[in-house]
């Protein structure tokens, strides 16, 4: 039996609650290394003492947003396929997949780099940079859009590996990038008094050596190698990866458009409040990385499972993976309520950042444990290849709820409404959710529609 019949039967045939546990691991430490890594940033730029530096990293997020929509459309696009096929045992549709989504999305990193640096300065003004922050953000912003290309494929890489069952290959390649990260982010900021150009470069040179980990890493252990000879830019490949992809698409581009209207209804009440917000927004994504890395270990189990046609062992996949996840996010939730105004002062000593950060925060950890059943509810479904109550779901927070709320809500409350935005659209979100998730599971227990079976060549 080879590498690739023995991952076959390991992901179809063990215990499914064992089996999330021991894929989600390596993604944990994956999403959390990265969260941390994207926090050294916050953490050491905010050691110049500048409000206006540190809110320089929060306008460059929504760029390294941006940046994540393209790499996960494409990772989650052509990876939701990767592992249905090799659910079906087929390894030559499954590697056709893999070399034209990484190659594309190389592509598409290139382009951005391209048109960020002809318009760096309305780019920077878009993004929410003021007037005190703007010379920052663009020394910042300059130097994160020669990463583009690689960024944009290393997102890709890393999402294949998991997909594929070997999320322990991604892993390596980010911790190592992470440890290179935080190590250079002092030497270059203060050492080389680089400033913040210096946590830009850090950045950078980081995600290039971990993509080249990654690469490395999908031609070990059974894993799809990328193969330029193997890239098919046809239609119906194309039409696969939107329809795996345009969930995270949809989530991510507005997780930028978020962060964005969020700079700049918090720049109303000044630089402090956009650094406050820059923090907890940091912050909260520590957490929710651990859990998307929770939810990670469930979709290649959820997808190899439904290509199967094991559909039970879906659902009990999903409903295990909602259990331990709302019982973590709880215990979160109150140590970050506890300790509010230590976890902002870490990255800010500013007592009017740490005010409007720790209200933030504690307000946003209210309603954090409901994302444990939005999370995996979106994950399924994208999986599955449910594109449109997914993608609807994707785009519920953000673009529905949060970005009219930050609007709305400050009219009324003002920072106080900036504050509560992100609790309430919580809420909003889950509840539409529940039932969108019950149907699918409904419809599984019954058996799966056509969609199931289809793919490139095969009707849809």
């Amino acid at each position: 039996m080879d590498r690739r019949e023995e991952k076959f039967e390991q992901m179809t045939a063990r215990p499914v609650g064992p089996l999330i546990c021991s894929l989600s691991v390596p993604c944990i430490i994956s999403m959390l290394i990265t969260a941390f890594y994207n926090m050294a940033d916050t953490f050491f730029v905010g050691r110049l003492g500048s409000n206006s530096a540190t809110g320089a990293v929060g306008v460059a997020f929504s760029l390294m947003a941006i940046i994540q929509a393209i790499g996960f459309f494409f990772g989650h696009g052509s990876g939701n396929y990767i592992s249905r096929e090799l659910g079906k045992q087929s390894s030559e549709g499954a590697s056709r997949m893999a070399a034209t989504g990484f190659f594309l999305s190389m592509l598409c990193g290139a382009a951005l780099l391209l048109l960020g640096e002809l318009f760096l300065t309305p780019l920077s003004r878009l993004l929410g940079s003021t007037e005190t922050i703007l010379p920052y953000a663009k020394s910042y912003i300059r130097v994160i859009l020669l990463g583009a290309p690689w960024m944009t494929s290393s997102l890709v890489l890393n999402n294949q590996l998991r997909f594929q069952g070997s999320a322990v290959y991604g892993m390596v390649g980010i911790f190592v990038g992470a440890v290179l990260n935080i190590g250079l982010d002092p030497l270059l900021i203060f050492g080389f008094h680089m400033g913040i150009t210096g946590a830009a470069l850090a950045t950078v040179i980081s995600q290039f050596l971990s993509f080249c980990l990654l690469l490395v890493g999908c031609s070990r252990g059974g894993n799809l190698r990328i193969d330029l000879r193997m890239v098919r830019f046809r239609k119906e490949y194309f039409v696969e990866i939107l329809r795996g992809g345009l969930p995270s698409l949809t989530r991510q581009s507005l997780n930028s458009v978020g962060a964005i209207v969020l700079n700049h209804a918090a720049g109303l009440y000044g630089d402090a409040a956009i650094a406050a917000m820059t923090v907890v927004s940091r912050a909260m994504m520590t957490a929710v990385s651990a859990l998307i890395g929770f939810g990670q270990g469930f979709q290649p189990v959820c997808g190899f499972n439904y290509g199967a046609g094991l559909w039970d062992r879906v659902r009990r996949g999903f409903w295990f993976c909602v259990k331990a996840s709302t019982g973590l996010l709880i215990a979160a939730s109150v140590l970050g309520g506890i300790f509010a105004p230590q976890i902002v002062g870490v990255f800010r000593d500013d007592p009017q950042v740490i005010a409007y950060g720790a209200l933030a925060l504690r307000l946003q950890c209210l309603t954090f444990a409901l994302n444990g059943w939005v999370m995996m509810s979106n994950m399924m479904m994208q999986t599955i290849n449910r594109t449109v109550p997914a993608t609807f779901l994707a785009m519920a927070r953000q673009g529905i709820f949060l970005i009219p709320l930050l609007w709305l809500l400050p009219i009324r409350f003002n920072m106080l409404g900036v504050q509560m935005a992100q609790p309430i659209a919580d809420l909003l979100v889950f509840a539409c959710s529940i039932p969108l998730q019950l149907r699918e599971l409904r419809m599984l227990k019954a058996g799966p529609p056509a969609e199931a079976k289809s793919g490139p060549g095969q009707s849809v």
